[in-house]
């Protein structure tokens, strides 16, 4: 049967991209930043995953702010990344995976989260940022991906708490698929950030640290937590933290830290970094 072997969360900022199309790791700026994901993506290199749930905001590439689903699944064969204007050179496209795609729309929607099935998808940023830092030293992508992308740009939005049912609802979509595969979820985006208003450039190192704590020790306090809430403490992009609550309901509810990293600032963001499996695993 599938099955969930780890999740982890990352940053999916556009200047990283550049960072790592310029070859820039090794920067006095990005080096701390990079280094912080030597551990994942050793792990990656051992477990192999089938496939990758990538959980990330589209920024326009497919629905802009006069059409923007909830969530969002991807249902195809292939994802192509296109230009977005921030200057990153286009990746290869991306293998999916759509007989598990399907079979994850149609379980989550028995289980009461009214998907958007996407049987053509261009991936940005969001996405493709993630999936160099993890394999950027790879010839090819290892892996098929599904991108699963949640509102966090257009009013209203799903809370914390919706967001961290629809990763148990994923957990139980993997576990009743009859292959056996291998599934990792990337959980993307965040930390604390804003981008415009007077606000521009909050980072707030103390209130990142304590969502990256209750991730992973206590997710009902993050559920607590309303949009308002998250927005007024990180900014209102920001809100991406919500992201990661999809990733840690697809894991077992006592999990085994593998690796906790956090750097800021990075491009006016706060940026963690998460790995964690079951604790029965």
């Amino acid at each position: 049967m599938g099955k969930v072997i780890g999740g982890l969360t990352t940053s999916h900022i556009p200047a990283v991209g550049n960072a790592m199309a310029n070859k820039l790791e090794q920067d006095p700026y990005w080096k701390r930043f990079f280094d912080g994901y030597k551990p994942v993506i050793s792990w990656l290199e051992k477990e192999k995953p089938d496939v990758v749930i990538v959980v990330y905001n589209d920024h326009g590439l497919n629905f802009f702010l006069d059409t923007v689903p909830t969530f969002a699944i991807g249902c195809a064969d292939s994802y192509a990344n296109d230009d977005e204007g921030w200057g990153i050179p286009t990746t290869a496209s991306f293998k999916g995976d759509a007989q598990l795609s399907w079979h994850l729309s149609e379980s989550l929607i028995e289980q009461g989260f009214d998907m958007t099935m996407c049987q053509e998808m261009k991936v940005d940023h969001g996405c493709v940022v993630p999936m160099n830092l993890m394999f950027r030293h790879l010839p090819e992508w290892p892996c098929k991906i599904i991108p699963l992308a949640v509102n966090t740009v257009q009013h209203p939005m799903p809370s914390a708490k919706r967001c961290y049912d629809l990763g148990k609802a994923l957990r139980v979509a993997i576990e009743s698929y009859p292959e056996d595969t291998k599934v990792a979820i990337f959980g993307t985006g965040g930390m604390s950030h804003q981008l415009q208003g007077e606000r521009a450039g909050i980072i707030d190192v103390e209130f990142d640290l304590e969502c990256m704590h209750n991730i992973v020790n206590d997710p009902d306090k993050m559920t607590a937590l309303t949009n308002t809430n998250i927005m007024e403490r990180g900014g209102t992009e920001g809100i991406e933290v919500i992201m990661w609550m999809v990733m840690r309901g697809a894991i077992a509810p006592n999990v085994n830290l593998l690796h906790k990293h956090y750097h800021a600032p990075i491009s006016n963001t706060g940026a963690g970094v998460l790995l964690m499996t079951d604790a029965t695993d």
